[in-house]
């Protein structure tokens, strides 16, 4: 009995690499000639209802044979093959009957030679054949079935492996092409730039640590409200990391249904292969099952040790974004303990719209320069009256708020000074100035206002940080910052309780 296990072994190390097709398809019919006696050995490849020779070997083997084509609805017993999944060795009969061999017409072979058909099969998906052929007479027994079988089997995962990288890989320019379409179309590349022009501190401090972690690989934790631009910061930590040129994926983890969710991050054709060399963002992480939190661990600690073999684990950055707390969650146990340690390594938070009143103007600036170049209309400006309106918004939806606000404005209004109509808005009484003044002048004069109707209150309800929508400290840093002084800004002298 021929021992084909060292040939098998090679065989399906080759085949792990989809690059490595038609050396892993010459080697596999070089490695039959060891082990099955054969004058021609072909591998065909199905494409809808053809059969096209993708290798072969043999002394059989000529050009004629390499660009054989087949019809696979003229031959039954390749299609019972496919059918049964299982090897056919023909017979004098299947020669002799009106199917013909498979190479009639293009090699002269007695009646009743040697002659195997071996079904290459993934899942339920037909990839083709390969053919075996013998100018003798002598049929092929049941051992030389069998290991043809297992060889075709290795042959099949190589054919798989090819066609999924192919998959990814044209997935993974179309995801690179609408790349640089959107950073073209919507200004991704100078909101980029804009982050580091934030006057906020603890946003500058976002920045900071996302420029620094940007270098490196290791697993990134965003946090933060809903709509605060977790998604623009994990778009520059890629764009500011090596692997700028490969593609950024991101999936919302929470707009997928539970069942296939998996299959979305880890299945073939999956965000993972997509993302191969680039980054990969998970939104709403903590919306992952538990047993897919798993498997994202798994690759997580391939990758830091090193050794994922880039058939079970992509060469991706993982990114995650997250507006539950992970640590209360991994407390109730809906969070994987050791995932959160995983992702937790360097966490950035992301601070509120609210929170950073002074990127307001320039964030919508941006949102107003976007809409001219898309929509050709405008331009607009934003008055001191409308900006101090803005700026008393709550904004609960942050930075995606502000933008459908400016939207919606600039559809109500073509082109010059947008009103506070325009955004719903209650016009201020005592700010109507007619002419353009820095922001600081204008939140200083809005802020200055409002301690004048609490008479000085920051505190309590109907204070100032309530009607501002600020924390109490959050106002009195940005007070101190502004120069205001609670007492001159109130109606009458206040005594020294807030």
């Amino acid at each position: 009995m021929i021992d084909a296990t060292t040939d098998l072994q090679a065989l399906t190390r080759m085949a792990s690499d989809p690059d490595a097709l038609a050396d892993v398809l010459d080697r596999a019919l070089l490695s039959l000639s060891d082990l099955l006696p054969y004058d021609l050995a072909a591998v065909l490849e199905l494409d809808g209802t053809r059969l096209s020779v993708r290798a072969a070997r043999g002394r059989l083997a000529d050009d004629r044979v390499r660009n054989h084509r087949l019809d696979l609805a003229q031959y039954p017993t390749i299609r019972r093959a496919l059918e049964l999944r299982r090897p056919i060795a023909l017979t004098h009969d299947h020669h002799a009957s009106i199917e013909g061999d498979p190479y009639d017409g293009v090699l002269d072979l007695p009646d009743g030679h040697a002659c195997m058909v071996v079904p290459l099969f993934a899942g339920d998906r037909d990839l083709g054949v390969i053919t075996l052929d013998r100018s003798v007479c002598v049929p092929y027994d049941a051992q030389a079935v069998h290991l043809a079988g297992v060889v075709g089997q290795v042959v099949a995962l190589a054919i798989a492996c090819a066609e999924q990288a192919h998959a990814s890989d044209v997935e993974r320019q179309r995801v690179e092409a609408h790349n640089r379409l959107l950073a073209a179309d919507t200004g991704i590349d100078r909101a980029i730039d804009r982050l580091g022009q934030t006057q906020d501190p603890a946003m500058l401090r976002a920045v900071r640590l996302a420029r620094q972690v940007a270098v490196t690989q290791t697993p990134v934790l965003l946090s933060g409200e809903r709509g605060v631009g977790k998604r623009l910061l994990a778009q520059a930590i890629h764009a500011w990391s090596p692997r700028h040129a490969k593609p950024f994926v991101s999936i919302n983890c929470a707009a997928v249904a539970p069942a296939r969710i998996a299959d979305e991050v880890f299945g073939p054709g999956g965000r993972l292969e997509t993302a191969r060399g680039g980054s990969l963002l998970l939104h709403e992480i903590a919306a992952l099952p538990l047993d897919v939190q798993a498997r994202l661990l798994s690759h997580l600690q391939s990758g830091h040790r090193g050794d994922g073999n880039p058939t079970q684990t992509a060469d991706v950055r993982i990114l995650a974004a997250t507006t539950v707390n992970l640590a209360k969650a991994v407390a109730r146990g809906q969070f994987h303990a050791d995932l959160y340690d995983q992702l937790d390594i360097f966490p950035v938070h992301v601070p509120a719209l609210r929170d950073r009143l002074e990127d307001l103007v320039h964030l919508a600036s941006d949102v107003l320069r976007e809409r001219a170049a898309r929509t050709g209309r405008g331009p607009w400006t934003v008055p001191p009256d409308t900006l101090a309106g803005l700026v008393r918004q709550g904004w609960p939806g942050n930075i995606r708020q502000l933008r459908n606000a400016v939207e919606r404005a600039t559809i109500l209004r073509p082109s010059g000074a947008l009103r506070p109509a325009d955004f719903a808005l209650p016009a201020h009484p005592a700010l109507q100035p007619t002419t353009l003044e820095p922001l600081d002048a204008v939140m200083r004069a809005h802020i200055s206002a409002v301690l004048h109707h609490t008479d000085g209150r920051i505190y309590g309800a109907q204070g100032a940080a309530e009607i501002l929508g600020l924390k109490p400290s959050t106002l009195q840093s940005r007070m101190k910052k502004l120069g205001i002084d609670r007492r001159a800004a109130a109606r009458r002298p206040q005594g020294d309780a807030p």
